[in-house]
């Protein structure tokens, strides 16, 4: 297994530099279910960011870009659940990706419920704001 960084996975889900793109194509290509590449937690925050910051995508098309790499058997995802009802939340318009991944691993953790200053993350299942 090997490591996948933010900036090789958006050249693949992107397709936005012809050279580096087809470098990560030729990557992804060799990866399989049983030598996988490893996404984790944080280059998923990373892509997130930079789909909404420099590409101006929309939640929508966001949340698919992330569920293409759930899909995928070529790619182990760091809590992979947890990542999916992020992308879930964000499609559905109930949430930032990043805030419902945050409540999500709390559950995950253990934690009862995720405490927030935040009123509008506080519609996120087991959110609940501080006053």
């Amino acid at each position: 297994m090997i490591g996948l960084d933010t900036n090789v996975v958006l050249r693949y889900l992107l397709q936005d530099d012809p050279a580096q793109s087809k470098t990560a194509n030729r990557l992804m290509a060799r990866l399989t279910s049983e030598d996988p590449g490893f996404i984790s937690i944080a280059t998923v925050l990373e892509i997130v960011w930079v789909l909404r910051s420099l590409f101006k995508l929309t939640p929508k098309e966001i949340a698919a870009q992330v569920e293409q790499l759930l899909a995928a058997d070529a790619f182990i995802l760091q809590n992979e659940q947890q990542i999916f009802e992020a992308a879930y939340a964000l499609k559905r318009g109930s949430g930032e990706f990043e805030d419902a991944l945050i409540g999500a691993l709390n559950i995950w953790a253990g934690c009862s419920e995720t405490i927030t200053f935040d009123r509008r993350t506080s519609r996120l299942p087991n959110f609940r704001v501080l006053s």
